[in-house]
Parts: C-alpha cells; sequence; structure tokens
C-alpha cells in the first residue's frame, strides 16, 4: 500500500513539472537573452576576490557576481557537468584573477570542472533595464462593441 502511494505522488509530481516547463523554459530563454543584451566584449581575465552570487545559464555558461552591481558572463566548454542543479559552485584563481583557458568552474568533487573559455563583463544597470522591459506587457481597454470571449 506504501509503495502505490508513493507511486501515484511520483506520477502527480511528474505532471505537475510537465504542466509547469514550457513557462519555466521560456522564462530561462528570456532570462539568457537579458544578460546575453547586457553582456560586453570578450576580456582575458577579471580580479576575483569573493564569490557573491552566482546563476547558472544552462549547461554551459555561468554569471558570477562579484559584487551586487558587477557581474561576469563565464562561456565554458562543452556541458558542464551539474551545474545547473548544484547549490554551490567553486571558482579557481591565480593570485586574485580569473583568467580564460587556464581557470575553471567546479560544480562537486565527483564532477571534472569546467574550463572557462570566454570572460564578458555584464553592465548589470542595462541588465536590470533588459529585464524590466520584458517584465512590460501591452494592456489595452476592450472594446465595449465586440461580444465577449467566453460568451
Amino acid at each position: 500500500m506504501a509503495g502505490l502511494r508513493w507511486l501515484i505522488v511520483a506520477v502527480l509530481a511528474a505532471g505537475m513539472a510537465a504542466c509547469s516547463s514550457v513557462p519555466y523554459a521560456q522564462r530561462q530563454q528570456q532570462r539568457e537573452a537579458a544578460y546575453l543584451a547586457a553582456a560586453g566584449a570578450p576580456v582575458p581575465h577579471f580580479r576575483f576576490l569573493s564569490l557573491w552570487s552566482w546563476e547558472p545559464l544552462g549547461d554551459s555558461q555561468v554569471v558570477i557576481y562579484t559584487r551586487p552591481n558587477q557581474a561576469w558572463l563565464l562561456d565554458l566548454d562543452g556541458p558542464c557537468q551539474n551545474l545547473q542543479y548544484t547549490n554551490a559552485i567553486g571558482l579557481t584563481s591565480s593570485f586574485g584573477e580569473v583568467s580564460i583557458r587556464f581557470d575553471k568552474v567546479l560544480t562537486g568533487r565527483r564532477y571534472f570542472p569546467c574550463t572557462i573559455q570566454r570572460i564578458r563583463p555584464v553592465d548589470v544597470a542595462r541588465l536590470k533595464l533588459e529585464q524590466q522591459a520584458q517584465r512590460q506587457i501591452d494592456s489595452r481597454p476592450r472594446d465595449r462593441a465586440s461580444p465577449a470571449a467566453g460568451a
């Protein structure tokens, strides 16, 4: 009886996840588009003292925040294992500097490190404007002459 209960819970959870996957995928694409629009020209390295925050953008890109208003978009070599699912990441650096093709993103002990292939600074102010623009909707009053949609 307990096994049947777990099966029902698993089927319901899978059904709920399937229903919500379309909007989630769309939000992911919008988020990635906003970061790409706010990213600047590639740089060979950046100064790294501490990791303030991070956000994965798929399995081969991650955004690293070194301060609340300073972010870096990192392109990684191939799909990085566990990047989208880990609770914490690590970042290698040499003498307080992260460099392309040398430093790596770490996603856990059991996973291979992901080499950084490209670094782009993110204009955080522009990113906030892009995200705000994505939240805007076009609202228009209904035409009173047309019949109601559901009637």
